[in-house]
């Protein structure tokens, strides 16, 4: 066992897979039990984009790499919307001066894909990513390596070339004139600026029953583990008080919600809802505009808003991030691996987006065929070894039965410090937040291993430690 010695070197080092024939004997497909909650407690959640996780960007492409996701610890996986896309005011080009596909020049308008989110059947396959026997082999693939796949659902919109148009204008929200409208920001009556979808009426009784009906082809014909809800907080909270309960009387169902609202994660409703605020945080704590005490009053914010057994996603990047707000690298520099490893340690369920396992460094297009990086380096070692804590760690526990998080005293307010434990198991994680070495009282006085480098360090006779900029540690008794 190492002595560290009371220095600078101290911690710079430390810290440094038509006759009758004779009937075959087929193997019994392996049965996956349905998601329950104790699947949540220390799994990772990987979202799957389609189109742009392959240069063939199908289905097929995918299912052959769902072995390997298990190295990362993968146990839940988001496929992005696989539903097809409408033609009528498909997007070619996003933001403030968007355009759709058929302004662009005639000779480029094919590779103008448009948005996932602009669904224009909820039961077929876009066939830009192949079959629904295609879509069967991904789950059954999935189940077989012990993983759930949530399907990503669009509640709020459709695209404009839906059936309900035509069918049931009634469905959707109408101005003044009667004519269908894009959705609309509650908050200043503006619309979001998403041109390429149709805004639905939950007010309509029958669109809600159409909606869940939709819902419940997914669960009982293609054997789906859940959903991950769009832009959920926009559609009425008793709709999902309807929705959700009969899902559930179908299959016991994994359900994550695009929203922040802790009403939706009551009464047995959504499993899981996004940590927004966890998110925007590390991004700014990254850019120095907030410090270790933000941190602090996040989780403090946190405990008092949520119950006990509401699930928070952690992450750093998602397809929103990557295309509109920049990758990782971009976004937090140099402090990169330290969030992405405070997303694993906080309690909750740290997020893989597609390509980040590879080392993702540049924004994926989000109308257009992209595709990411495909070649294993310290990315995915680092993803591996985290994921493997996340899942063999009681004391990372983040779902229903979480474990317990404790702030640890520093003194300093770059350093931050905490404490997970449960059933007697604990882990300590301990981080330079800043672009600057950082002093601080030793508060620990004991030894301890660092599961990173898998190296053991005795502490006990240590009186002060010190800091690299955005050095971090996840310590082990």
């Amino acid at each position: 066992m190492k002595k560290i010695i009371v220095s600078v070197l101290t911690i710079l080092i430390l810290f440094s897979c038509k006759k009758e024939q004779p009937t075959e004997i087929q193997p019994e497909e392996q049965k996956l039990e349905a998601i329950n909650e104790t699947t949540a407690e220390n799994a990772v959640i990987y979202e799957v984009n389609v189109r742009q996780y392959s240069p063939e960007g199908t289905f097929n492409a995918f299912t052959k790499d769902i072995p390997q996701l298990k190295e990362l610890g993968v146990k839940i996986i988001w496929v992005m919307p696989i539903f097809p896309i409408s033609e009528t005011k498909r997007k070619a080009t996003g933001g403030d001066d968007s355009k759709f596909a058929s302004e662009m020049p005639e000779a480029e308008q094919h590779k103008y894909l448009g948005s996932y989110y602009a669904v224009s059947d909820f039961k077929k396959v876009n066939p830009e990513f192949g079959t629904i026997e295609d879509f069967r082999n991904l789950v059954k693939t999935a189940h077989e390596n012990g993983m759930y796949v949530i399907l990503d659902w669009v509640p709020n919109h459709t695209g404009w070339d839906h059936v309900w148009i035509k069918e049931h204008p009634e469905f959707y929200t109408q101005n003044a004139k009667g004519e269908i409208i894009d959705p609309i920001n509650p908050e200043n009556g503006k619309s979001w600026g998403w041109s390429d979808v149709a805004d639905l009426n939950y007010d309509n009784q029958e669109l809600r029953k159409e909606m869940t009906s939709d819902m419940l082809h997914w669960v009982k014909n293609e054997n789906i583990d859940g959903f991950r809800c769009d832009v959920a907080s926009n559609v009425p909270l008793d709709f999902w008080q309807q929705a959700i309960p009969q899902l559930r009387k179908e299959k016991n169902i994994f359900m994550l919600a695009e929203a922040w609202e802790p009403e939706l994660l009551k009464e047995g409703l959504f499993d899981m809802a996004y940590a927004w605020e966890g998110h925007h945080l590390m991004n700014d704590i990254a850019k120095g505009k907030k410090l270790v005490a933000d941190w602090d009053n996040y989780m403090q914010k946190v405990s008092k808003e949520y119950e006990a057994n509401d699930i928070l996603m952690n992450f750093v990047d998602n397809h929103d991030e990557n295309s509109w707000n920049g990758t990782i690298n971009s976004r937090l520099g140099k402090a990169r691996e330290a969030m992405i490893a405070l997303s694993y340690v906080t309690p909750g369920m740290p997020l893989i987006y597609s390509g980040d396992e590879y080392g993702l460094d540049h924004s994926l297009k989000f109308f257009e065929k992209d595709s990411i990086p495909k070649i294993k380096g310290k990315e995915w070692d680092l993803l591996t070894k985290l994921g493997k804590l996340k899942n063999n760690r009681i004391a990372l526990a983040g779902g229903k039965q979480k474990a317990s998080y404790k702030k640890i005293e520093t003194s300093n307010p770059n350093i931050l410090a905490f404490e997970r434990a449960k059933d007697g198991n604990k882990i300590i994680f301990i981080a330079n937040l800043s672009n600057e070495v950082q002093g601080f009282e030793n508060p620990f006085h004991q030894s301890f291993t660092d599961y990173i480098k898998n190296e053991k360090y005795d502490l006990s006779s240590t009186s002060y430690l010190k800091l690299k900029p955005w050095q971090y540690f996840i310590l082990e008794e």
